[in-house]
């Protein structure tokens, strides 16, 4: 789980890239999902699954849809 501090400092980081970059926000909020899933995919690839693994797995695969559903879709026409 992240703190308050860390989801202000994955905020800031998620703002800046996409103001520096011209991201449109809800790909900028995908591709910051993606990233946020990734890491919580990391504990359960990494040795046995107990209850809190699991979670982290689920709560990780849920991110990585969502963002890369927010990511596919940002750009109008056919998504990706």
């Amino acid at each position: 789980m992240t703190s308050k501090s860390e989801g202000r400092t994955l905020k800031t980081v998620a703002f800046a890239v996409a103001t520096t970059m011209d991201i449109p926000n809800q790909a900028g909020i995908g591709a910051i999902l993606i990233v946020v899933g990734v890491l919580l995919f990391l504990p359960g690839v990494s040795g046995p699954a107990d209850a809190v693994t699991l979670a982290t797995l689920f709560a990780g695969s849920a991110l990585l849809t969502a963002g890369t559903y927010l990511f596919g879709t940002s750009e109008g026409g056919r998504p990706v």
